[in-house]
């Protein structure tokens, strides 16, 4: 009879304890299978984090204070109005409702795909493996750096504005690859975290996008945000 290790019996445990705290609203976990479509991270005693960890130390010593700012300002925010200077000043939670619902719903989403590599892969953060770094954003205990959920719900909130705002596109996605950047620069994420984190975003938009109930809400935050910024409702 085959042994079921306390490990493995823990890690199904979280991620069932996960599952439950988390109803889906577009995609589900089992849908994507972040565990299965993402490269096992680099190992803490790898020739790849050690330089992963020396590019922390060089952004660490190079750093402004306008790059400080902006990070520490990123790490506390994970909502679609992070493209505020993308989009419009118009562009805030307070005047758009429906864009509003509609983006926690993507990044809700968003939590519970990333959860079960979080616990599969269970990486070390940089700054819990190399205690010389100093970090300026918050940090964390768990073992949980791959990917990044900041990254992962940048990208996959990039992507669904894009459907909105399709005229923005290259803004948008330079705006989402600053964003996850400053994970760099906040001294929290290992580089190919951020990698992982673009390729999950992609893989799990290419399901959700195809989605009728996303789908139905896209086009109704789509609506009221068009009008809000006198664009044309219909999009080609």
């Amino acid at each position: 009879m085959k042994v079921i290790t306390f490990p493995v019996l823990l890690f199904f445990a979280l991620l069932s304890n996960g599952a439950q705290a988390r109803e889906p609203n577009f995609v589900t976990a089992d849908q994507v299978r972040a565990v299965q479509i993402l490269p096992t991270p680099p190992g803490n005693d790898s020739a790849e984090t050690r330089e992963e960890l020396a590019k922390l130390h060089r952004l660490e010593k190079s750093r402004t204070p306008l790059q400080v700012q902006a990070a520490t300002t990123d790490d506390k925010d994970e909502t679609i109005f992070l493209f505020r200077n993308i989009i419009d000043t118009r562009f805030t939670a307070a005047a758009l409702p429906l864009t509003s619902a509609f983006s926690e719903r993507v990044k809700s989403d968003a939590g519970g795909i990333a959860a079960p590599a979080k616990i599969g892969f269970l990486r070390v953060h940089p700054y819990n493996l190399d205690k010389t770094l100093q970090p300026i954003c918050e940090t964390k205990i768990k073992d949980d750096s791959y990917p990044s959920g900041h990254t992962f719900a940048g990208y996959l909130l990039a992507l669904a504005l894009i459907d909105m705002v399709p005229e923005k596109r290259d803004a948008i996605l330079a705006r989402a690859a600053d964003y996850a950047n400053n994970r760099l620069i906040c001294g929290v994420q290992y580089e190919s975290d951020l990698q992982a984190s673009k390729l999950l975003a992609y893989s799990t938009f290419a399901l959700m996008a195809n989605q009728p109930q996303y789908k139905k809400e896209m086009l109704e935050a789509r609506t009221e945000l068009r009008r809000a910024l006198g664009l044309p409702v219909a999009v080609d």
